[in-house]
């Protein structure tokens, strides 16, 4: 479904844009996704809005055989930074996640609920994974959910694909960073 409002008391949620993740993705278009997460960012703090940065550290113990853990691994040095590009602002809620959703045992729920938030438009990484998840969660929630299709990506164009044109208008309303941007800049 497109874009048709923008709540007054909306947040933007960006999810793992973080120099560990961003930096492990080959795909080019990840440099425009970043550029567009930020371009949001200024503009939901221009207007006042919130704007709450995720990152993971890792993921909940469990079955570990589809990949990274965090189990008895470090991370690198820096890995859980939020990339600069994001010009992370003292005003800016910062959430730490350890699971593919920002909602799971982190504490963003009361955070939005706390600010007035009716609305989330969801940018970042990974398209399938975390993005989807905090979509999903967010539904389950009872917040009108909104994702900027072009500020997000996934390394599996197929999996990218099928959130943006199949998951996402199910849950909520799809647009591109400009239509958010328009959205907000009439209703402020």
């Amino acid at each position: 479904m497109a874009l048709t409002t923008i709540d007054p008391a909306s947040a933007l949620v960006v999810i793992d844009l973080q120099k560990g993740i961003v930096s492990a993705h080959s795909d080019p278009a990840v440099t425009v996704v970043v550029k567009q997460a930020a371009h949001l960012a200024a503009e939901f703090r221009r207007h006042s809005l919130p704007v709450v940065l995720v990152n993971v550290t890792g993921r909940a113990p469990g079955r570990t055989e589809a990949g990274w853990s965090g189990g008895g691994t470090a991370l690198a040095a820096g890995w859980a930074d939020l990339v600069d590009e994001l010009d992370v602002q003292p005003t800016d809620h910062l959430i730490t996640k350890r699971r593919r959703s920002a909602f799971h045992d982190t504490g963003l729920d009361t955070l939005l609920r706390d600010l007035g938030v009716t609305q989330v438009v969801l940018a970042g990484i990974s398209t399938s994974a975390g993005v989807e998840s905090t979509a999903r969660s967010a539904s389950d929630y009872g917040y009108h959910v909104v994702v900027a299709t072009d500020a997000m990506s996934d390394p599996d164009v197929d999996s990218h694909r099928h959130s943006i044109e199949r998951v996402f208008p199910k849950i909520g309303e799809t647009a591109t960073t400009a239509e958010v941007i328009d959205r907000v800049e009439a209703t402020r």
